[in-house]
């Protein structure tokens, strides 16, 4: 009796111990039955109890809860501070000055909303880093200030010099639009968020708080300036001791040299209806209450003064770690913590989801194979600082051990599921969406999100959040997903209302979406933290690549009637490869353009170095050893940097995928290639274009030589 008690005790102990390592092994149904909306929803209020701008007390305070819930869960906790230049406001005003000379002070500010607490500390509308200056000067209406916007206004025999430009956000990143009515001779800008953008709806279903929908006084507060980090350290990290570049001239350090405003749609609307000129394109034509838009100029002026201080502000990176069985090799989950505001949705329902997953994570795994990193930064709304400073603070240790990563910045601001990765993730994002539920159909996020196209996956080429020192600085694979909505803008964003009010009664009611971010997020990181071999495909990356060459080429097709001679043919890789392959010396470039049949630019390089990359993306599977094949994954993405950099935006490495030249938040495949193209469309001069075709033919050579 007593031999079979102890025998029964003792397989109890053995399978009790059995099923503890094999959870402790975080198998993907237990990590997804471990996601708690309420906990989540836990972390987003206390995160958002109050406004929290980079270098405040209130956004240490929130690094402090970082930390100490990323200490309460089990993960070994490091802090990383830099001295960084940051931008508030002193003094604002803006006033309409009619032609009778009376004139109109505009509020500038956000009305308060009953039920959403204390606003005391809430930052006053202002741009980051627009410089300090006063303009007095007939208005212009520019639409959404890009490029193609203005060559419409000179169409329209509209003057932009010495104008104050008024447009309305949402197309591009607001510092470029700034950037493009300066090239044009303006001498200020203000920028509102537009009903017909921010408030699609509002007429049937009332704003906030009654709606999803900004307020007519909502303001979107933001950055202008271009390039990513310190702007005083360009390239390596503002430690203390540090070498700083003089603040004195900041225009050659990608800021502004003219002042700029946010301003809300209830100041707008007296600006826009006072302006005569030109009646609008019909694309240009809003949703304030105006007969028409008109392009001006003038008669009415703005009168607009603007004080910044510059000043050096600590700002703080919060890391939690569990350390893994191949101590070298991060993957890296990373979300900023500053907010303009409250920062609900941007970026708090991407913190909330970051400490759910390291609360589950810190519970049960217990032995990684490779180091899981918990990323939180600091000052990304002012241009990316946190993670850029310490990208660059790291950047030889980074190249080196880093698996990948893995970024959200706002989780949920819409119903919509969408993700973006470089293209050696796209199978792992599609077996992980396939895993999991949507929380809105009866399918899964795979369904709901690609239906039966693969052609779903976004590309991470511009600089709209933290991905970009990691992917486009250190050559790192990475993601990024969100909930939004696909055809608005994120109503409240960086204004007064992005607050825990707002997700809880439009953003997220059940926080169902922001459980299912933490599951596909933590579902990614686990098969890249816990898989023998990386599930990295660079056979996907080959087939992306191919149909993007194909695309310049049409591209480039396009426009041969314009560079005045006939339709080039360009030759296909797989007729020449024989020959091309026999072309083993040093002057395989020269035989290589001699089989091209088009006189001026030849495209083939980039054809037979994508088939190459196909072909010995299929080989990697021979290789025995998983330390070494492994090794071979990791490092791939690094190849396709090019220590020059984009022309122009040197800091950007990656040739094959970063901004556009119009639009920092946007993505260009081959962004050099796709550069010189354009400019090629445009261009007159016979000399220009012959220089361009040179250019063109280098950038084709650079990338191929990469790939």
């Amino acid at each position: 009796m007593f031999g079979t008690l102890a025998t029964h005790i003792l397989l109890l102990l053995v399978a009790i111990i059995a099923i503890n390592l094999y959870l402790s092994s975080l198998p993907a149904w237990f990590f997804v039955t471990q996601v708690s909306t309420r906990s989540i929803a836990a972390f987003l209020h206390n995160l958002t109890l109050h406004p929290h701008v980079a270098g405040t007390p209130q956004g240490f305070a929130t690094a402090k809860f970082v930390e100490e819930r990323f200490r309460e869960f089990g993960l070994s906790t490091r802090t990383v501070d830099y001295e960084v230049l940051v931008s508030y406001p002193l003094k604002r005003s803006l006033s309409v000055v009619y032609p009778s000379n009376s004139s109109l002070s505009l509020a500038l500010d956000e009305e308060t909303v009953d039920g959403d607490g204390d606003s005391s500390g809430v930052i006053p509308t202002f741009f980051a880093y627009s410089p300090s200056g006063e303009a007095l000067a007939e208005v212009v209406y520019a639409n959404y200030g890009q490029k193609s916007d203005f060559d419409e206004l000179k169409s329209l025999g509209v003057e932009v010099r010495g104008s104050v430009v008024i447009a309305r956000l949402g197309k591009s990143f607001r510092g470029d639009i700034v950037f493009n009515a300066q090239e044009e001779g303006a001498v200020a800008v203000v920028l509102y968020p537009d009903p017909r953008d921010y408030a699609t709806n509002a007429t049937t279903e009332g704003y906030y708080p009654f709606s999803r929908w900004l307020p007519p006084s909502g303001v979107q507060r933001g950055s202008v300036i271009q390039d990513p980090g310190d702007p005083l350290t360009p390239g390596w990290p503002s430690s203390k001791l540090s070498k700083r570049l003089d603040a004195s001239n900041l225009t050659r350090l990608g800021v502004p040299a003219i002042p700029a405003l946010p301003i809300s749609a209830r100041d707008a609307l007296p600006i826009i209806k006072a302006l005569g000129g030109p009646v609008a394109p019909d694309s240009w034509q809003g949703g304030l209450a105006v007969d028409a838009y008109r392009a001006g100029k003038g008669p009415v002026k703005l009168d607009l003064r603007y004080e910044a201080n510059l000043t050096t502000a600590t700002i703080r990176n919060v890391f939690g770690i569990i350390e893994g069985s191949e101590k070298d090799r991060y993957v890296l989950l990373g979300n900023h913590r500053d907010a303009w505001t409250y920062g609900a949705g941007d970026p708090n329902s991407g913190t909330a989801c970051l400490l759910e997953i390291a609360r589950i994570f810190g519970q049960f795994l217990r032995k990684p194979a490779r180091t899981i990193v918990f990323c939180s930064w600091d000052a990304e709304e002012y241009s990316l600082i946190g993670s850029t400073e310490w990208v660059e603070d790291n950047l030889a240790m980074l190249k080196a051990r880093a698996v990948a990563y893995l970024n959200v910045d706002e989780a949920v601001t819409g119903s919509s599921f969408s993700a973006s990765a470089t293209p050696q993730l796209d199978n792992l994002l599609f077996e992980v969406t396939k895993m999991v539920k949507d929380p809105d159909s009866n399918g899964t996020i795979f369904d709901s999100w690609c239906g039966k196209s693969n052609d779903c996956v976004g590309r991470l080429g511009g600089g709209g959040s933290d991905y970009a020192p990691f992917l486009q600085h250190a050559g790192i694979p990475s993601t990024s997903m969100t909930y939004e909505e696909k055809n608005s803008d994120f109503p409240v964003y960086h204004s007064l209302y992005d607050n825990y009010n707002w997700m809880k009664n439009f953003g997220d009611t059940q926080f169902h979406r922001h459980a299912t971010v933490v599951k596909v997020w933590g579902l990614l990181a686990r098969r890249l933290v816990m898989d023998t071999i990386l599930p990295f495909n660079y056979v996907s990356y080959a087939n992306v690549l191919e149909v993007a060459v194909k695309d310049l080429e049409a591209r480039f097709l396009l426009i041969s009637g314009h560079l005045g001679r006939p339709t080039l043919e360009v030759p296909r890789m797989l007729s020449f490869r024989v020959e091309v392959i026999r072309a083993s010396n040093h002057e395989a470039p020269v035989n290589i353009l001699s089989l091209s049949k088009s006189r001026d630019v030849n495209f083939f390089p980039l054809h037979f170095a994508v088939d190459q990359l196909r072909e010995l993306a299929s080989k990697i599977p021979s290789f025995t050893a998983p330390r070494s094949k492994n090794d071979i994954l990791m490092l791939g993405e690094r190849c396709f940097l090019d220590g020059e950099g984009l022309p122009g935006k040197p800091w950007f490495k990656h040739l094959i995928y970063g901004p556009t030249q119009t639009n920092v938040y946007g993505t260009s495949t081959f962004p050099a290639i796709a550069d010189v193209i354009s400019k090629m469309a445009v261009g007159e001069d016979k000399e220009e274009l012959k220089a361009l075709k040179q250019d063109l033919q280098h950038e084709i050579w650079r990338a191929a030589r990469a790939i």
